[in-house]
């Protein structure tokens, strides 16, 4: 690595070491910062996509919840999850069944710990940040697998194996894209390859191929429309979610959009410069990072009222056929201009 790089990844030091000297009150309230933006920004893209769809599709919409424009009608369906009763198919595994939910839910937290919306606002910066990253993505599958296999219904069951054979498709495209970027910055800490984008963001010049093949995998790896067949429910009723009622449910929907905002933290930081801002746009660090990440979502939500969904053997072409055959190409192209150029 060269000494460029290895300054770049020096970050500063966490503003909440800076505050705090004692180790178990940093934790804690990193903790509960990490675990508040969880639980909240998943939520305004949750009724983003509700009013964003809404508007895109000339549907009024529920308008009542919270009286200006229903802004409260995703609190009132949280409570009616709340209150729904939790029923357990009687062949079903209960253990599997009731852990799957946690399962699918819980790598997107860990997502968000290694994000950083400045140079010292993140709750951890490690030096093989995007190899976490990749690791993390690819666990919710297996909430997924879980939940389909432990539900005794075939049709649950064919949601989750379409939704491991989607994992094993595009979590190549994912990753090499990402790989890209870690030999462009030269470093694998989230903050380095955020600094390391401070001349030119990599999406504008260097790596717009990687960005929209990172972005389509990424789309892909939560199934959402068009590559949402693991719940097709004109098909399948609604995969491995289809046994799931109350507050399960709600945490499968809750790691769909928590998936949503942490995915589009890292292809902002991979590709839109992170926290890093325009000169012309005075904007603290934070504010550019939130913004691209809303961007990004909303990015996600116009795609689902845009195209309609894949077949199967579409949506397997276009990886193993398209998007995968792209993201070696950029390898390449990157490792001879990096050589090149060194």
């Amino acid at each position: 690595m060269s000494a460029l790089a290895f300054g770049i990844a020096q970050a500063d030091t966490s503003v909440f070491n800076q505050w705090f000297g004692n180790f178990w009150v940093v934790v804690i309230l990193k903790t509960a910062v990490v675990l508040v933006f969880f639980l909240v920004f998943p939520l305004v893209v949750g009724y983003m996509e509700h009013k964003v769809l809404a508007h895109m599709q000339a549907r009024l919409g529920p308008m009542e919840a919270g009286v200006f424009h229903g802004w409260a009608q995703l609190v009132a369906d949280g409570v009616k999850f709340i209150q729904k009763e939790d029923v357990i198919p009687a062949a079903a595994d209960r253990g599997v069944f009731s852990l799957a939910p946690a399962v699918a839910m819980i790598p997107y937290i860990a997502i968000l710990v290694v994000l950083p919306f400045s140079p010292s606002i993140y709750a951890l910066n490690l030096d093989i940040g995007i190899f976490f990253v990749m690791a993390m993505s690819s666990v919710s599958v297996i909430g997924v697998l879980m939940a389909g296999w432990s539900s005794a219904n075939k049709f649950s069951l064919i949601g989750a194996l379409r939704a491991a054979a989607q994992l094993i498709a595009y979590e190549l495209p994912l990753v090499l894209a990402a790989a890209a970027v870690v030999m462009q910055a030269g470093t694998l800490s989230l903050v380095g390859i955020t600094e390391a984008q401070r001349h030119v963001w990599y999406a504008l010049w260097y790596q717009p191929v990687g960005f929209l093949i990172f972005m389509m995998a990424a789309v892909a790896e939560l199934t959402r429309p068009p590559f949402d067949m693991p719940v097709a429910d004109s098909e399948i009723i609604f995969g491995a979610y289809t046994e799931y009622t109350g507050l399960k449910f709600a945490f499968f929907l809750l790691a769909e959009y928590g998936g949503i905002v942490a995915l589009s933290g890292i292809a902002s930081v991979l590709y839109l410069g992170g926290y890093l801002g325009l000169p012309m746009i005075p904007l603290p660090a934070p504010f550019w990072m939130l913004g691209k990440i809303m961007a990004l979502s909303f990015f996600i939500i116009w795609l689902r009222a845009t195209y309609p969904r894949m077949r199967e053997d579409q949506l397997q072409k276009f990886s193993w056929l398209v998007l995968i055959p792209l993201a070696l190409a950029q390898i390449m192209v990157v490792a001879v201009l990096k050589v090149a150029f060194a």
